[in-house]
This record gives C-alpha cells, structure tokens and sequence, in this order.
C-alpha cells in the first residue's frame, strides 16, 4: 500500500495504483498540461471508496510506502489505462536497431578505377 500526499490531504491506495499515477502525472507536467482522474483509496476504517484527483503542471504528489491493515487496493483496467495515457503522451524518441535486407544481389566497386 501507499498513501499519496496530495493538496494537504493524504490517500492511502495500492502500489501498482500509485506508481502508475506518478508516471502519469510527470509527463502530464512534463507536457503541460493537465487531467483529472478517479482512483480508488482505502479510508482509514478500511472501506474502499475514490478519490478524484486533478493533476497538472503544478501538482506536487509525494508516495510512501506503509504498512496498512487490510487487502492491497487493486484495479487492474485503472492501471492499464493511465499506463496508456502516459504512454501516449511521453516524448517519442527514434530508436536505433538493425534493418535485414532481403535482397541477395551485392554491388562489387572496384574503388581503383578512375572517376
């Protein structure tokens, strides 16, 4: 579990849930802009209910890990959809790798003859 610090207020919900927002929230900032999303939390008599959060440029969230009593707040779908979104919006950078060629023909220069 981990709680989030989030506006004064503090959140307690699941790892996977916190580290997927954290991402979503740096390249929020990162390409200024901003969202509001819904995440589940546990409350400290330990039902589940959410928490809407808008997060921007200028949202400052810190995470800790604790040990809290009760089951881990999952929800895989809310993972996988800000793992989405932050993919979508993260920088696109060109990535280095080998091309196969499937042509057989090879060019055989003789580099002594005169141009």
């Amino acid at each position: 579990m981990e709680r989030i610090h989030y506006a004064g207020d503090e959140l307690v919900t699941g790892s996977e849930i916190a580290e997927a927002l954290m991402e979503y929230a740096a390249v929020l900032a990162q390409q200024r802009t901003a969202a509001s999303v819904d995440i589940p939390i546990q409350h400290p008599d330990g039902t589940i209910g959410t928490a809407s959060l808008l997060l921007g440029p200028a949202s400052q969230l810190v995470r800790e890990r604790i040990e809290e009593p009760g089951q881990e707040v999952i929800d895989h779908s809310l993972v996988q959809r800000l793992r989405r979104l932050t993919a979508a919006l993260a920088p696109k950078w060109p990535v280095a790798g080998t091309v196969e060629t499937t042509s057989q023909s090879t060019v055989d220069y003789d580099w002594t003859d005169e141009v």
